[in-house]
């Protein structure tokens, strides 16, 4: 028997050699773990060897804003002058889209031009939609923001609407003039590239606690936020478009005795045009995503609403707002996808301008008609009050009829996840070495990418040490690790279902595009009113939120396999099943991983807002230096987050990498 047994051991080993690497390294690691009162400071990191950074960083950010001299003027004056500037614009944004302009008449006499009326930005709208598609993308955006003015949201959808007017413009120019820079320059792409990195990984609450310091409490610091928050995007869409425009159009421009700036402008740019818009739908829709978060610093608007209704439990009213930003999410996306395919139009030059330009003369046309008859009929300038719709009494109901209802069932599925899987996970996590977690960590790296690979996540899993924000750290592990599994578990299945049925993916691909629009506030309204506050409706929220891009890389994945391999499979006489789990799930797990990774991406992003619902970890560490307006521990901690992100990003893409080579599909 023991003969039997070795040689089982030695086939093993055999055939799969990096199984005694892994072996070796666990049992390592529980000889740390059994030698807790050897080496106490390999189980648990020593609060004497934290590093006070969050201290350096809050009182750098204190002298950069008091005594910081740029020579001309202090730091402070430097900030406050940029506000300046971008209050003009929001102003004058404000002012055409939700307050009106007053304009002077000499002496205290003022003349109040309202503004646009909702008939008017409907009408507009529409004529843009069918200018640039079709009747069916006119109909589309015009039942959108018909949807805002029925069911009451039109005041606020317009305060939020006049900040992405301004903030979409001003990410996507400092992106694109980023990303040419970049392109120019590899130098600088190299460089900025870890910033960039950490730009999209570090939670959205970490933006709003510098922006706060530096530009005050208002709408102009929520906008610079939602700004900053949107660039990388654009950036990264810029560079990769410029990189592949073909050969030839450069050449020839050369030719053509373009100078740098002509090459660029008129002949790269326009033909890069449709990545571009990829970049330009992107910071739309994170511009969308942040304006509830921004509402914390002052954006007002939908956010605002979506945020007071999560603080009172309001579900019905704070549903509401959130569909608005969904609504008016889909109508701004369909319109840039709508732009950015479609092909450029040649004028006649002898044409005239109202032939030249029928639609724009159009809405012109409409612009002026609305707003004089809207002095004399108010319901053309505002939508009757008298007539709006809401349905937020129906879903209070609904949520308050289910908890009598299923307050039992619901109550006994949260006390069985959180007594048999959470609470035991979370302790397990909590009760690792930290050295043995990093080492574990560092030789993934150099099996999975080389030994610079292991470095950086070496280094990175090490700054969440030093900085004193491991045990934190490892319930944001524990609270995404279950979350990822469970979105895994859910949405493998329905992209399964999707790839072998077109009816059922084209059914998918409608649900997800609008599960994705949802700003994340939305998911914590009916999951705190279902499961009250807690880890278990953190747990929930992220996995509602996260789900989306496991079944669309799943389906994705599967549908990618080429047709020949199926067919060879066929041919053998594989069942479908057979063709699969052998053949498609195989082919496909390299994809499927990435998905893995976005929805770890996305969960981190939800985690924390998760803040709001009770749970201690990363998240409600920048969630409370928010509201204490303490930068450095808001700081650190988001940072914090992005390395947990930046690790499961490098070491999967490494993975998926890999295993691509394998299996000869790279």
């Amino acid at each position: 028997m023991r003969a039997t047994f070795s040689r089982a051991i030695a086939y093993a080993f055999g055939r799969r050699p990096e199984l005694v690497f892994w072996l070796v390294v666990l049992a390592a690691t529980v000889a740390l773990f059994a030698a807790d009162e050897l080496l106490p400071w390999a189980v648990e990191y020593p609060s004497e060897w934290v590093i006070p950074l969050r201290f350096w960083v809050s009182d750098f950010m204190k002298w950069l804003i008091n005594e910081a001299d740029l020579g001309l003027f202090t730091f402070k004056q430097f900030t406050r002058s940029i506000s300046w500037v971008f209050n003009w614009f929001l102003a004058a944004s404000f002012g055409v889209l939700s307050e009106g302009v007053k304009i002077p008449l000499g002496g205290e006499a003022l003349f109040h031009l309202p503004s646009l009326s909702w008939i008017a930005l409907i009408a507009m709208l529409a004529i843009m939609a069918y200018s640039i598609r079709d009747w069916a993308l006119s109909l589309l955006v015009g039942i959108c923001f018909l949807y805002l003015a029925i069911f009451g949201q039109w005041g606020s959808a317009m305060v939020t609407l006049s900040s992405i007017v301004v903030a979409v413009p001003l990410g996507i120019l400092f992106g694109l003039l980023l990303g040419i820079l970049a392109y120019r320059h590899p130098w600088f792409e190299r460089a900025i590239t870890p910033l960039l990195d950490l730009m999209q990984t570090v939670p959205v609450f970490a933006y709003l606690v510098p922006v706060l310091f530096m530009f005050g409490f208002g709408p102009v610091a929520a906008m610079t936020a939602t700004m900053i928050y949107s660039l990388p995007p654009m950036t990264r869409c810029t560079t990769m478009a410029l990189q592949l425009v073909p050969t030839e159009i450069v050449e020839f421009g050369n030719m053509a005795g373009c100078s740098h700036r002509q090459l660029m402008w008129k002949v790269m740019v326009p033909s890069a045009r449709p990545t571009l818009m990829v970049g330009v739908n992107q910071v739309i829709m994170l511009s969308l995503n942040m304006v509830i978060i921004a509402s914390m610093i002052g954006a007002g608007g939908l956010g605002f609403d979506v945020l007071h209704a999560l603080r009172r439990l309001a579900i019905g009213v704070g549903l509401e707002a959130g569909v608005a930003i969904t609504v008016l999410a889909i109508a701004l996306d369909r319109l840039s996808q709508a732009y950015a395919g479609k092909a450029p139009v040649r004028v006649k030059k002898k044409v005239s301008f109202v032939r030249r330009h029928p639609h724009l003369v159009a809405a012109l046309a409409i612009i002026v008609a609305t707003t004089v008859t809207g002095f004399l009929v108010p319901a053309v300038a505002d939508y009757p009050e008298s007539l709006t719709v809401t349905t937020s009494g129906f879903w209070e109901k609904l949520v308050t009829w289910i908890n009598i209802h299923f307050f039992d069932t619901l109550d006994a599925i949260k006390s069985g996840l959180l007594l048999n899987v959470l609470i035991p996970f979370k302790r397990f996590l909590l009760s690792l070495p930290w050295l043995a977690v990093m080492g574990l960590l560092a030789l993934a790296g150099v099996r999975l990418g080389g030994w610079r690979l292991s470095l950086g996540v070496a280094a990175m899993t090490a700054f969440v040490a030093v900085t004193g924000n491991w045990e934190k750290a490892m319930i944001s592990t524990y609270l995404i690790g279950v979350s990822v599994v469970l979105a895994s578990g859910i949405g493998m299945p329905i992209g399964i279902w999707a790839a072998g049925n077109d009816r059922v993916h084209r059914a998918v691909q409608v649900i997800i595009d609008t599960l994705q629009t949802l700003p994340a506030f939305v998911y914590l309204i009916p999951v705190v009113m279902l499961f009250r506050v807690g880890d278990f409706s953190a747990m929930i929220a992220v996995v509602a939120y996260s789900l989306v891009p496991i079944i669309r890389y799943t389906d994705h994945g599967i549908r990618q396999v080429p047709p020949s391999i199926i067919e060879a499979a066929t041919a053998a006489g594989c069942t479908h099943r057979q063709i699969l789990l052998k053949v498609q799930m195989p082919l496909a797990l390299p994809e499927i991983m990435l998905g893995v990774n976005q929805t770890i991406m996305l969960g981190l992003s939800m985690l924390v807002i998760t803040a709001l619902v009770g749970t201690r970890d990363l998240g409600q560490e920048v969630y409370i230096a928010l509201t204490k307006a303490d930068t450095g521990r808001g700081i650190v901690a988001g940072v914090c987050v992005a390395m947990i992100a930046m690790v499961a990003d490098r070491l999967i893409s490494a993975w998926s990498t890999v295993r691509k080579k394998q299996l000869g599909l790279s």
